[in-house]
């Protein structure tokens, strides 16, 4: 019995130690779609999400990295009116994560940067008003990695808590506090090099 949790506890620690300075490379990539239909209008609304994401593991528990997150949303109404806005992000990142055992590893990434959003609206006579803001992002996102093995690994989160700014050319501020704990699921890939 002290041979096998002998052997347990070196594959463990030797799992955890083989991360050390390597390279991290993680992303998702969604899309999500919604018709609503009422007596009277119609509007089809489509969401592009694309987050990637490098890392460099300086230390059996710590990595540090940069990100960028790209979102485009597309919302056109029966009536003519449209709506888009494209959003981007990048910043840099700093994740503490454990070693549980050797199927399982939880962390939090710990992001901050800088954001900028376009908007669109053009009305049922063509006319469109654009309108840009700039500003900055800060959140933490707790996981769970499951190893699936040789360094590849699924990321599920269920939510994140944040905090972003942007100011617009038309003097409009926006200041949001978001927590989605239990309102949202990710899933994500990862590779250690």
């Amino acid at each position: 019995m002290k041979k096998i949790l002998v052997i347990v506890a070196l594959a463990m620690s030797s799992f955890a130690n083989a991360q050390k300075g390597s390279v991290l490379v993680m992303g998702s990539v969604s899309y999500y779609s919604e018709k609503t239909t009422s007596p009277g209008s119609e509007s089809k609304q489509d969401v592009f999400n694309f987050v990637p994401k490098v890392g460099y593991q300086f230390h059996d528990n710590w990595t540090a990295g940069i990100e960028s997150a790209y979102s485009k949303t597309n919302q056109d109404f029966n009536t003519g009116n449209v709506y888009n806005y494209s959003t981007f992000s990048v910043g840099g990142f700093l994740r503490y994560s454990k070693v549980l055992n050797q199927t399982f590893s939880a962390y939090a990434d710990l992001g901050t940067g800088f954001q900028n959003k376009k908007e669109t609206s053009i009305n049922n006579a063509g006319e469109r008003y654009p309108d840009k803001g700039n500003g900055f992002y800060v959140g933490v996102t707790p996981a769970l990695l499951l190893n699936v093995g040789k360094g590849f690994g699924l990321n599920f989160n269920i939510g994140t808590i944040g905090y972003n700014t942007l100011n617009f050319d038309n003097d409009r501020k926006v200041k949001q506090f978001n927590s989605s704990f239990g309102q949202s699921f990710g899933i994500g890939l990862s590779k250690n090099f």
